[in-house]
């Protein structure tokens, strides 16, 4: 078991946003120290630099780390001696590509929200500035940080479920089935704001996850697809519910569906995957279990934990079976890999399980033009669509 990083001194981290009331800057925030592969010691936390500043001190962050916006910040971080390591993007989803680009120029490695950005040229963009700068930017698909995910993956390349034929997919929520973005809810608001979200509502904000989560168990590539987007609000600009069709190479199909508007949904990410030989299921509800059944064979019920699964699996395990472990784990798992992805380039080596495997700017880019291609798709009918990037 082990992500576990302690015996390393924890790298310094900053932070973009993710201020007082953000839900996502405390995930982040947790998640990062959770295995001691980061130590929060600088951040612009809020764009009232005043407020940003308040919140600093409740966590500990001493003034002269505390600043105004991150230009500032970089500025000051890049002539210090004991300069931050890496930056964690925690701002909507229109301020990623400034604030990234900035960070790298500056010589930061990074983890940024998805989606990456808000247009497929900046996408392009930042995996190129990437590839420039030879820096580390990790995107925080937080599904593939699971145990059991990882396990499914391995078996897929295993060849245990044989050629792959059909994989479904789904991220349905209820937390927007009225228009709480006129009531007051900032994160409602800003989501369905085509100008800070980009062109795709509930498809950009959680189907890009399930996109995501689809290729990375199966690794097929995406050929095309054709979409249907609704918005059942009414007043709403950006959809709120999405039934995409899948098509990928070799012949196998897909079927991905997101909404904002599924009463009695939580945050129902599901996963079935079928291939000529066996199938399996990973629920996001219940993410220490994973279920795998062979042709014409009894139900199998892998569990978190087991002596069997794989190095992949076992290096995001950190507690006996019985003991669940969940979102906060799977998103500490992104870090401490990102973590030790940042050590491995540095010193020249393989990362170690626990940092192979993590979503990195092209995964972003992918997540990008997938939703471009779905929007391209809807407005045309439905017609298909091969995205810029698979």
């Amino acid at each position: 078991m082990t992500a576990n990083t302690a015996s390393l001194a924890p790298l310094r981290l900053a932070m973009v946003g993710g201020g007082e009331g953000a839900y996502i800057g405390n995930i982040h925030r947790i998640s990062a120290r959770l295995d001691n592969g980061f130590q929060l010691v600088a951040g612009a936390f809020d764009i009232d630099a005043d407020r940003g500043r308040r919140f600093a001190a409740t966590l500990g962050i001493e003034d002269s780390r505390s600043y105004g916006d991150y230009r500032a910040m970089l500025d000051a971080e890049t002539r210090r001696d004991d300069r931050v390591d890496a930056v964690a993007i925690c701002t909507p989803n229109h301020t990623h590509f400034q604030i990234a680009q900035a960070c790298l120029d500056a010589g930061f490695d990074v983890i940024c929200e998805k989606p990456l950005t808000t247009t497929l040229e900046d996408a392009i963009a930042l995996e190129a500035a990437v590839k420039k700068s030879k820096r580390f930017m990790g995107v925080t698909y937080t599904y593939s940080g699971y145990p059991m995910v990882h396990e499914a993956r391995e078996m897929v390349a295993a060849g245990l479920l044989g050629a792959i034929r059909v994989v479904q997919v789904e991220y349905p929520l209820e937390w927007m089935a009225t228009a709480i973005e006129s009531q007051g809810n900032v994160q409602a608001a800003w989501r369905t704001d085509p100008k800070k979200s980009g062109r795709g509502g509930s498809i950009g904000d959680i189907g890009t996850h399930a996109y995501h989560l689809a290729g990375f168990v199966t690794g097929l590539k995406l050929e095309s697809l054709s979409a249907d987007l609704a918005t059942f609000v009414a007043g709403r600009t950006l959809d709120d519910n999405a039934h995409v069709m899948l098509r990928y190479e070799g012949g196998a199909r897909g079927l991905l569906w997101s909404s904002q508007v599924a009463i009695g949904c939580s945050n129902g990410v599901r996963l079935r995957v079928f291939g000529e030989k066996g199938s399996l299921t990973w629920f996001q509800e219940q993410p220490n279990e994973l279920e795998f059944t062979k042709l014409f064979g009894r139900v199998e019920r892998i569990k978190r934990g087991a002596e069997d699964l794989s190095p992949a699996a076992k290096a995001r395990t950190r507690t006996p079976p019985g003991h669940p472990e969940g979102y906060l784990e799977a998103f500490a798992n992104l870090y401490a890999g990102c973590a030790e992805a940042i050590r491995a380039r540095r010193d020249g080596r393989d990362p170690a399980p626990i940092g192979r495997n993590i979503p990195g700017v092209y995964d972003g880019l992918k997540g990008v033009a997938f939703v471009d291609a779905v929007v391209d798709s809807a407005q045309a009918g439905g017609s298909t669509v091969t995205p810029h990037a698979v």
